[in-house]
């Protein structure tokens, strides 16, 4: 009898637990059914990513109200650096918007075949970052494509170092053997999907990673460009995240 009670008793923290978690649930989906609710796009009210080992809840900001405030609600800055940057960050590499990113987040990021990257400097970084998102800065990514540094974060990327023959070299030039995705020195075939930010439309961090990161021989097609950046991130109201 004292060991059924005990066994109750420890029970009862794993029940009220439950019960807290289906109720926080209820109220979630009676939140989203309101006709007010403001979703991420139609269909989407919001989706979670994993952020230094944490959920994180991707939302926008419920209040109509609500205005952009501080540096990003900015309209004119100096320019040159801070020019409107082409629609396009280089050739073959497509540029995507905030539906699209919700769909790589999704899907890419979190089964471990995409990276988000923030390719701002580490102080902007540490002031909020996109969720899910890493920091390696432009400065990195635009090494030279032999350097240590680069070799080192194409390998983080999935890409593998090889030495292949002329005459495989060759049979790839000509289509007798598979070589997309495949350079001399190095296979990026099962290289991971990225999409890189910056501050948003006026910066020129991001594409300047893209373009050292195309020199180093990466695929195009396995990279996307958020040109929205931070700025369009908030001007839409979504949240960010700092570094713990």
């Amino acid at each position: 009898m004292k060991r059924l009670s005990s066994r109750l008793f420890q029970a009862v923290p794993k029940v009220l637990l439950l019960m807290l978690l289906w109720g926080s649930v209820v109220a979630e989906e009676e939140a989203v059914s309101n006709s007010s609710f403001i979703p991420l796009v139609e269909g989407k009210p919001y989706l979670h990513v994993i952020h230094e080992g944490r959920s994180v809840k991707v939302q926008r900001v419920q209040d109509p109200a609500y205005e952009l405030k501080g540096y990003f609600a900015r309209t004119a800055r100096k320019c040159p650096p801070f020019c409107i940057k082409p629609i396009s960050a280089a050739d073959d590499v497509a540029t995507i918007a905030e539906p699209e990113m919700f769909e790589f987040m999704e899907n890419e990021l979190r089964d471990g075949l995409g990276m988000l990257i923030d390719a701002r400097t580490k102080k902007w970084f540490d002031k909020g970052t996109i969720p899910g998102s890493v920091n390696i800065p432009f400065t990195e990514l635009s090494k030279e494509p032999g350097s240590e540094e680069m070799q080192k974060y194409l390998k983080l990327f999935g890409g593998k170092k090889r030495d292949a023959g002329s005459l495989e070299l060759a049979m790839e030039q000509l289509g007798l053997m598979d070589g997309k995705h495949k350079t001399e020195k190095w296979d990026f075939s099962e290289a991971k999907t990225l999409v890189l930010w910056c501050n948003g439309p006026a910066c020129g961090q991001s594409p300047r990673a893209i373009n050292g990161l195309l020199k180093a021989g990466y695929p195009a097609d396995k990279i996307l460009y958020y040109r929205g950046g931070m700025q369009m991130w908030l001007l839409f109201g979504m949240n960010i995240v700092t570094s713990k």
